[in-house]
């Protein structure tokens, strides 16, 4: 259907290792599941399922790249060639064993020892979720626009990619709302900020210092220099446009909050790191959704109510790093509102700035009850219209400061 305008693309509901088997079958190539011409004829191993000693012999139970499960075949430890994947199954397997009392290699009467099946499936999930995390690592940096890269850890459980979780890098208006107000307009300067730039033209003062760093109090607007701007993309008043600069990782908390985000970099006071983005949808539609959301026990909705009410932006299908951030009472991030190509007062851009220096491997944090963040109940951003009574949600930030609950 390639070429044809009216062509219809409806996802694939069969898993990857049905199609790969259904490659095989019929000789075909499909890169995009690990079948190419060189994996049609040749073994790669994915990992490692199980392990005995037979005859004095250790034996692997072996998960072929590219091949269904049903094409596991036991091999000869010294057949294997693949020391991180043996050490990836050794590792699952002490771990699982040290949580469990007395944790031993299960002996078989005619003397072949080999894990308890309870063990085994537990590798296997490991390796799958491994798998499935470096998968979803490789999408998030494909699609994401900006410098700073994102790596995914999860060390806790056995929680793989969110589903339904779609990434972008800006807003995503729904029909009807346009994010963009059609400016044509952009300042003259040489010298951004020394002459009447774009800040000034707006009635507020430039919000960065010569270090690029913020300047500002929290509630004070940003407003940055535009595409019609004369100004070139080194402008000191281009900051947020030119995204996220820090390597960031997302990762599975240990303390009940789900996934959050720490930073793999220094970042200094005062320094934009990460925008809030997600479908733009108006405030009733933000209530109506609320409602279904609550059933789940979750919600993304963050209030753009820096002039007005209108419009909220709900990150919970459709967002970018942030959408992992988790709250704090004692946050290292800031809200603030950002104009760029757009001047509607109705629809910022919402951007977080640190708020002191963290130190690499730190988790980002923000407090949901900032200006534009309210009354947040699940494990990551998960603001809602203040509008709405909710029951109260206890807050686990372990802050000293903590206030106890989240909304």
């Amino acid at each position: 259907m390639e070429g044809w305008r009216g062509a219809w693309y409806v996802p694939c509901l069969a898993s990857r290792e049905t199609l790969q088997e259904l490659c095989r079958k019929e000789n075909l190539i499909c890169k995009s599941i690990g079948i190419t011409n060189k994996s049609l004829k040749t073994y790669e191993v994915e990992y490692l399922c199980d392990y005995k000693v037979e005859e004095g012999k250790e034996y692997y139970l072996v998960k072929w790249k590219g091949w269904p499960e049903s094409s596991n075949t036991w091999e000869p430890q010294k057949n294997l060639k693949c020391p991180k994947l043996l050490e990836n199954f050794l590792s699952d397997k002490d771990e699982y064993l040290s949580r469990m009392k007395g944790g031993r290699a299960l002996k078989v009467r005619n003397s072949v020892k080999a894990l308890k099946p309870a063990v085994a499936d537990y590798i296997v999930k490991k390796a799958k979720q491994r798998i499935a995390l470096q998968r979803w690592k490789e999408e998030l940096n494909r699609k994401k626009n900006h410098r700073g890269m994102i790596l995914v850890e999860n060390t806790v459980d056995l929680e793989g990619p969110p589903i339904d979780f779609y990434y972008i890098n800006e807003y995503k208006p729904a029909p009807g709302i346009n994010v963009i107000n059609g400016i044509t307009t952009g300042c003259e300067c040489s010298d951004c900020p020394a002459e009447k730039c774009c800040p000034k033209e707006a009635g507020f003062i430039l919000a960065y210092n010569k270090r690029r760093k913020l300047k500002i109090q929290p509630g004070l607007p940003i407003y940055e220099c535009n595409s019609f701007c004369r100004c070139g993309p080194d402008c000191p008043n281009r900051i947020v446009q030119k995204g996220t600069q820090y390597s960031l990782c997302i990762f599975r908390t240990n303390n009940g909050r789900g996934w959050g985000v720490k930073t793999l970099q220094k970042i200094n006071t005062n320094s934009f790191v990460m925008e809030y983005v997600g479908e733009v949808i108006t405030s009733e539609e933000a209530e109506r959704r609320g409602q279904f959301y609550d059933n789940q026990g979750n919600t993304y909705l963050f209030d753009l109510d820096y002039d007005s009410d209108e419009f909220t932006v709900d990150a919970a299908r459709y967002g970018n790093v942030s959408h992992f951030v988790n709250h704090s009472c004692d946050p290292n991030l800031q809200v603030f509102n950002v104009f760029i190509d757009n001047l509607d007062l109705r629809l910022p851009r919402i951007a977080l700035f640190s708020t002191r220096t963290i130190k690499a491997g730190e988790e980002l944090t923000f407090d949901y009850q900032m200006k534009g963040s309210i009354d947040l109940t699940s494990d990551s951003a998960d603001g809602l219209s203040s509008s709405r009574k909710r029951i109260r949600t206890v807050c686990k930030c372990g802050a000293v400061c903590c206030r106890g609950y989240l909304n």
